[in-house]
């Protein structure tokens, strides 16, 4: 994973970084809200761990920030506060998750691995991409009303990749969330893509390469 943290606590932001660079993720530590907004708009991150007592600009006010400019990149706050009304506020305002300290640094990582393999939210079970209806409850979908036949991971494949529709899935942030634990290979992940681009070749929706990055999907004109 690729993972902006803030946190103005040396100590905690250095123990944080040291377990999460030693798990293999790539992380970029700031100290204050405003390099933490200024990073989040920039980067093209897997999440942030976001302290909510920043100096300067404090963590409500980042993700208030970040969620009105459209910037959906999961957030995991830590805090110091259990008041059960900070915690409403928290994931009220856009907040995926959160930890409440002290914590378990091992508790850290699995929340972000299950950050991860959730899809972001939608506003129906059944979303409609073109002629392309996708089912997340029934996990089916259909092209012009015609069912099409999926396994488990391309559907769990397509559902990652409409989640984010017009963004660029990259190919790390799919193997997190395909094959989680597994000794898979980006060869795997490239079988999967042409298996799901040949199933949805009468769909009027493309998966299209950014190559070096991972994968993007659109919807054609006048669909």
């Amino acid at each position: 994973m690729r993972l902006l943290l803030a946190e103005d606590n040396l100590d905690l932001g250095d123990a944080i970084e040291s377990k999460l660079r030693g798990a293999g993720h790539s992380v970029e530590w700031v100290r204050d809200g405003a390099a933490a907004l200024r990073y989040a708009g920039e980067g093209n991150w897997d999440a942030l761990v976001l302290d909510i007592m920043l100096p300067g600009t404090d963590g409500f006010a980042v993700i208030r920030a970040l969620r009105a400019a459209g910037v959906d990149t999961p957030v995991l706050v830590i805090t110091a506060r259990a008041e059960i009304e900070d915690k409403i506020d928290m994931l009220d305002l856009g907040a995926d998750d959160y930890l409440v300290k002290p914590f378990d640094l091992r508790e850290l990582e699995a929340r972000l691995r299950a950050l991860m393999r959730r899809p972001s939210g939608q506003t129906t079970s059944h979303p409609h991409y073109g002629n392309l209806v996708v089912d997340q409850a029934g996990r089916t979908a259909s092209i012009d009303g015609l069912p099409i036949e999926l396994g488990r991971r391309e559907f769990r494949l397509l559902e990652i990749l409409v989640s984010r529709l017009g963004q660029t899935v990259t190919k790390e942030r799919l193997m997190v969330q395909l094959f989680d634990a597994e000794d898979a290979s980006l060869n795997a992940l490239e079988l999967l893509i042409s298996r799901l681009r040949k199933k949805l070749a009468a769909a009027t929706l493309e998966i299209v390469t950014i190559r070096g990055v991972g994968y993007r999907v659109t919807v054609h004109d006048g669909a």
